[in-house]
């Protein structure tokens, strides 16, 4: 791989299954992917095998291809290494061991933070791409206390779910997403009235936070918040 000049930010991506010389689709604006999201280049590296089923249902046999993508996305200039799926978060100290600049592998790492910034009594809603194999070990918390201040909601069953299931993965309408979010959010804001903030833990949703932030008028934080905030850290 050559190198490239300049500062990126690296993006561990999933397999796109696309044929060979078939460029992917163009990323929505808000997108992880877009450097207009963060007025910051952004550069990528699928990691082989790296299925979104298969993320997600947590395959340790998966930890030296995502280290192998990182050393790439290092060599060609990234000064941030992020990944294109929440679930990855179970390869962060994997990845973060490998390489020698910040590793954020999900939105997940805000978790700890964001308990502290509200009311004691005051819940977080973690909103992923699937509640069913969603495990609390991904969440990075030891006290019981925390623990029960998380809700968790999925938007399993909806039209994003369904695309990113097939091989090759299709993309989904940006309405279909706001839909199925915006839906799932509901459901957990009537059943759970004390949620104060919510955390969107798929890397599919920052095209649609802003549209749920003003439904719902609550802080909504996704990987891109917690990119933002690291490569502010290293901008010179």
């Amino acid at each position: 791989m050559t190198s490239q000049a300049g500062s990126c930010l690296g993006i561990l991506g999933l397999e796109p299954g696309l044929p060979a010389g078939v460029a992917p689709p163009a990323e929505p604006s808000g997108s992880l992917f877009s450097s207009a999201t963060f007025d910051f280049p952004v550069i990528s590296e699928t990691v082989e095998g790296a299925w979104a089923d298969v993320v997600m249902q947590g395959e340790p046999a998966l930890e030296p291809a995502f280290v192998a993508a990182a050393r790439r996305l290092v060599e060609r200039g990234a000064v941030v290494i992020s990944s294109d799926c929440g679930f990855a978060v179970r390869h962060q100290a994997a990845v973060a061991a490998a390489v020698s600049v910040p590793v954020i592998m999900s939105s997940l790492l805000l978790v700890p933070t964001l308990l502290r910034q509200l009311p004691p009594k005051a819940k977080l809603a973690v909103v992923t791409a699937d509640s069913r194999v969603f495990r609390d070990d991904l969440l990075g918390l030891i006290d019981q206390a925390d623990r029960d201040r998380i809700v968790i909601g999925g938007v399993e069953g909806g039209k994003m779910s369904e695309n990113a299931s097939m091989r090759p993965p299709q993309p989904t309408d940006i309405a279909d997403i706001e839909n199925d979010v915006a839906a799932c959010v509901a459901r957990l804001r009537v059943a759970n009235p004390d949620i104060a903030a919510l955390l969107f833990t798929c890397t599919g949703f920052p095209p649609i936070t802003p549209a749920i932030r003003c439904m719902t008028g609550l802080p909504i934080y996704d990987i891109t918040t917690i990119s933002r905030m690291t490569l502010e850290s290293v901008r010179t």
